[in-house]
């Protein structure tokens, strides 16, 4: 099927490499079930960096799984790349995401006892590819994401941002056609989150569909649309010029609610004077000078 993606404010017919109708999901039997999807629709273009966001509970990782063919819906027709997958069988489903899609995760899973070349090269080793090409196109992409000095290291023994970037590698080792990121920068500090981001966009721009988990707002402007989710469903959507608004004015209402919470803040009171009295300083004593002792005896 063919969709619109908007680029530069202008809007192309491009293939929708995604699409999901009337998608359902739900966890657990009888007076317990939960209903994670509720009847979510959701076509994805090719080539579109796509942001799902929403509180925890919404729906949107279980969403993602769906994507990735790591779940499957109890009701529904999910379509990629025009192909029905939706109830596919698990080695179908293997041989999918082997070969069209790449994962990062927020933790990273990474395998602590080998080396990053190692585990960059790991999905290569399922689709039999020999060991020296596994590793030359391991390195090759590490050195693409500024770690291949890293690659002879153990995981323990780099920083969150650097096995972020290995598990990034990992996910395009492949050259998947579609990256599916879950809170990818859910455990970095701000400089970590940058740089992870300025990688997931130069990938985006190679080509790369990309949907991607976050409950961070600030990283909705790396995206070409935002979905919001509530309660298993799609509450809302922002592409182009909607986008830019709805993020001036989730700054502007984290701006007035530091504001309110600046000016309701409790002032320091000033300190009373106290109601006792000092005693009036001790005077220093008034030393008096001894006279000088008369002389003995009178006149002669």
């Amino acid at each position: 099927m063919v969709g619109l993606r908007l680029v530069g404010g202008v809007q192309y017919l491009v293939m929708n490499v995604i699409e999901l109708s009337h998608i359902n999901r739900t966890f657990g039997l009888g007076s317990g079930a939960t209903t994670a999807l509720n009847d979510v629709s959701l076509t994805v273009p090719k080539g579109e960096f796509l942001v799902i966001m929403g509180p925890s509970g919404s729906g949107k990782s279980t969403l993602l799984n769906i994507i990735g063919l790591l779940d499957t819906p109890d009701e529904g027709v999910y379509m990629l790349d025009d192909r029905d997958v939706a109830y596919i069988s698990q080695r179908k489903r293997a041989k999918i995401r082997r070969n069209h899609i790449g994962f990062i995760f927020q933790n990273f899973n990474l395998i602590s006892r080998m080396n990053i070349l190692e585990n960059v090269s790991l999905p290569l080793l399922y689709k039999g590819i020999s060991t020296v090409k596994r590793y030359e196109r391991a390195s090759e992409i590490l050195k693409y994401l500024g770690i291949q000095e890293k690659e002879y290291y153990l995981p323990n023994q780099l920083s969150g941002g650097q096995l972020q970037r290995a598990a990034i590698a990992r996910a395009m080792v492949n050259r998947p056609s579609i990256v599916l990121a879950d809170e990818p920068t859910g455990n970095l500090d701000t400089r970590a989150t940058k740089v992870i981001m300025a990688a997931l966009k130069e990938i985006h721009e190679a080509g790369n569909t990309i949907v991607m988990v976050t409950h961070n707002p600030d990283l909705a402007a790396y995206g070409d649309r935002v979905i919001k989710m509530l309660d298993g469903q799609i509450s809302q959507e922002f592409i182009g010029i909607s986008l830019e608004k709805e993020l001036t004015a989730q700054k502007k209402e984290a701006e007035e609610i530091v504001d309110s919470a600046k000016s309701n803040a409790i002032e320091p009171q000033p300190r009373r004077k106290s109601a006792v009295k000092k005693a009036a300083p001790k005077k220093k004593p008034v030393v008096r000078k001894k006279s000088a002792p008369k002389k003995k005896g009178g006149k002669r």
